[in-house]
């Protein structure tokens, strides 16, 4: 445990890594700050078989955060996205290259694994000096005053802020007792992820096969190796992770049709049923929700924890406003703007996958010929690509300061005015 001996103004509760980037932007903006989470045992690098490919501005608050330069010899940058209709129907829609060139960018973000990204930001909580780490076996919200909330530890005591950041999972146990009522609604589809490497370069490109029963998705890695993200039916995904390697590297290989040549060696697998959940509101009784606890959504289009890290760099942002302001920074002026924030970016990013999602599911011509009309548009409209490139990497509206370039410089300058995106 990591002692303090300032009075938490937030506490954070939940160790992945969403919860951790808010912890680390909470104690950067300068706000006194407790996490709350169990014990980390790095080095197993087999913990967690899931990357992350992390746009721009998620990447440059790790840089913010002194997170980045661990994380980047494990990681591959992204410099295009390709989009395949591989569904065999009878209008097949174009296929769609995007660049990250057409949003003047080296490259979209870079694929990070999850157990790695973990690592990196656990490393930098020792150097936090606004920052007390509270390592348990448990932690929930025991009451919810007035002017704080009690955050009970599973080894006995508490801790008190006038703010909480729940990041404690879609299943959240802050957010129920915040009253924050959520929709969660499920898919017929399970998603197997895995790694893999390959004989052809890739390029940068990630590749994402858009199929009857969802996408199947290859992620550069370092080297000449990718990530998988391969959306089945329930039973089929079961299947296909139960199969001999042997079978495995067959099966890949006929799915990409000779995209990266030969398949070698093939990494753990492991199969998430895909579903989706969206809150009411994203923060009342002081209580914000970041991550998971705020957002559930399939793995398509790369939105999961871009939309998480930016949550933390967001509520790092009014809650240190309302300090420099001398205002409760969990008093509902500030949640309201937090929610305010993050509704437009979370509901839209949530609304289009799933739109794509179920498309693809869709047994109806004309919701084929929508979608390959889509596509097609985008493939021969230059302006229409550009912006769909920008606003997939970085959502309009406000860029959080850490998010941006120098952005530990804006907090401690008190520079308060978000740069438009």
């Amino acid at each position: 445990m990591t002692t303090n001996s300032a009075s938490p103004g937030a506490i954070v509760v939940g160790g992945g890594p969403a919860g951790l980037a808010a912890a680390l932007s909470l104690a950067a903006s300068g706000l006194p700050t407790a996490l709350a989470a169990g014990p980390h045992r790095p080095g197993g690098h087999d913990r967690d078989r899931r990357t992350a490919a992390l746009f721009a501005g998620s990447v440059e608050l790790l840089r913010n955060l002194g997170a980045w330069e661990a994380c980047a010899p494990h990681s591959a940058p992204l410099t295009a996205i390709r989009l395949v209709d591989d569904t065999g129907r009878l209008l097949k829609a174009p296929e769609v290259t995007f660049r990250a060139r057409e949003a003047d960018l080296d490259a979209f973000g870079y694929n990070v694994p999850n157990d790695i990204l973990v690592d990196a930001l656990m490393a930098r909580l020792p150097a936090a000096e606004a920052l007390s780490v509270h390592t348990t076996a448990g932690a929930h919200v025991k009451r919810i005053g007035e002017e704080s909330v009690e955050v009970a530890l599973a080894e006995g005591g508490s801790l008190t802020a006038p703010l909480v950041a729940a990041a404690d999972g879609r299943k959240s146990p802050a957010r129920e007792t915040a009253g924050i009522s959520v929709k969660t609604w499920s898919y017929p589809q399970s998603a197997l992820v895995t790694w893999f490497t390959h004989q052809r370069d890739h390029e940068g490109v990630s590749t994402e096969f858009h199929r009857p029963t969802g996408p199947f998705t290859t992620v550069p890695m370092p080297g000449h190796a990718s990530s998988l993200v391969w959306v089945e039916e329930p039973r089929e995904a079961e299947r296909l992770s139960a199969l001999s390697e042997t079978e495995m590297r067959r099966a890949i290989e006929r799915r990409l049709n000779g995209l990266l040549g030969t398949v070698g060696e093939i990494g753990p697998r492991a199969v998430f049923p895909l579903s989706g959940l969206i809150p009411d509101v994203f923060a009342k009784n002081r209580i914000a929700l970041v991550g998971e606890s705020g957002h559930v959504i399939p793995p398509i289009g790369a939105q999961g924890l871009n939309l998480g890290l930016r949550d933390a760099a967001s509520l790092a942002d009014c809650a240190a406003e309302a300090v420099a302001r001398g205002a409760d920074p969990g008093g509902p002026e500030v949640l309201d703007r937090y929610s305010r924030l993050r509704a437009p970016d979370v509901n839209s990013r949530i609304t289009t996958v799933d739109i794509l999602n179920r498309s693809l599911l869709s047994p109806y011509l004309p919701v084929h010929l929508m979608r390959g009309f889509g596509l097609h548009l985008l493939n021969t409209l230059g302006p229409l690509r550009r912006r769909l490139v920008h606003e997939g990497v970085q959502p309009s509206g406000t860029v959080p300061r850490l998010m941006q370039k120098g952005g530990l410089a804006l907090f401690s300058n008190g520079d308060f005015a978000n740069s438009p995106a």
